[in-house]
């Protein structure tokens, strides 16, 4: 007698969820509570008392000089215009920077510019380089006196840089480097107390068993320094070069003691002339307010390119 098989079909496969689904299942948004609606209004606040000043600059800048006091009270300028920016960049004759508003002061801007840029790309190299260097000796070479080395360097750091300032002006001026590049940034070049800790500290979170297998290697301190601890090292040095690029940019009181003449002046003793030459009775704040915008787009610049490779840098807590 015959028997028949019977073939079960196969199960048929079922279809994977659609990933947009999936994502939507499991990220599930938090619900609002009064505690979370407080925080996001008090960083909207915060948000925008930081960033009304610079919109306040702006909004000043276009603004035509003749109708400055009469717009005081409006949040948009009524009478735009560019003028201001031309005649801050030399793109004005003085008979135009006068009729919007200028006072006729002299601004030269692209010649102050460079300076800053040669001051501040000078400093930020020199000082990032030469601090990597001796947080690394303070974290990883063995030598007499690193503790009292790192003590000082510790101890510098609750002195006030105004303490220094007078010292180093006498120094400057006895070597003979007023009114140059050298002498501006001499003060500043190798070293500041802050940069050593903080990059001290970094090298110190690095495992030591890397530097010990490049040891094994047959490579040096110096060898490992350049080719395994600073490409380990870029968030913190992006982070120590940005800093620094922003603060030597925006420094005032030092380039004007040591470097006030013409040739040698940084874009922020050139502003602060500029509005010294305005007449007391009206200065030209719709010019001064057009360089300042443009004072910050390098610094802004800067913020945007290497921003996120900072965040990423600082979030590298680990090594595989």
């Amino acid at each position: 007698m015959a028997t028949s098989t019977q073939v079960r079909p196969a199960a048929e496969a079922v279809p994977p969820a659609p990933v947009a689904e999936t994502t939507r299942k499991t990220r599930r948004r938090k619900p609002w509570t009064p505690g979370r609606a407080l925080a996001w209004l008090l960083l909207g606040i915060s948000l925008v008392v930081t960033l009304f000043p610079f919109y306040w600059m702006l909004r000043t800048a276009l603004t035509d000089g003749n109708h400055l006091y009469t717009d005081s009270t409006s949040l948009w300028p009524e009478h735009f215009t560019f003028a201001n920016f031309k005649r801050v960049l030399g793109l004005a004759s003085d008979q135009e920077s006068r009729a919007a508003g200028g006072s006729g002061a002299d601004l030269d801007f692209l010649l102050y510019t460079r300076n800053s840029i040669i001051y501040t790309t000078v400093i930020v190299v020199g000082q990032t380089l030469s601090c990597a260097m001796a947080g690394y000796a303070l974290a990883r070479l063995r030598f007499r006196g690193r503790g009292f080395a790192f003590g000082v360097v510790v101890a510098t750091l609750m002195v006030p840089p105004i303490f220094t300032l007078l010292p180093n002006f006498v120094t400057v001026k006895d070597l003979g480097l007023m009114n140059s590049f050298a002498g501006m940034i001499a003060p500043t070049l190798l070293m500041t107390p802050f940069t050593v800790f903080f990059l001290r500290q970094f090298f110190m979170s690095i495992p030591r068993e890397i530097e010990e297998a490049a040891m094994l290697d047959g490579a040096g301190h110096w060898r490992i320094f350049w080719r395994v601890v600073l490409p380990m090292s870029k968030g913190p040095i992006l982070t120590i070069a940005l800093t620094t690029a922003v603060m030597s940019w925006k420094d005032y009181l030092w380039p004007l003691l040591v470097g006030n003449d013409s040739d040698h002046r940084v874009l922020t003793t050139g502003i602060g002339v500029f509005l010294q030459q305005s007449p007391n009775a009206r200065p030209d704040w719709t010019g001064l307010m057009a360089a300042s915008t443009l004072s910050v787009i390098p610094m802004l610049i800067l913020l945007v390119v290497f921003g996120r490779r900072i965040v990423n840098g600082l979030n590298f807590t680990g090594l595989k």
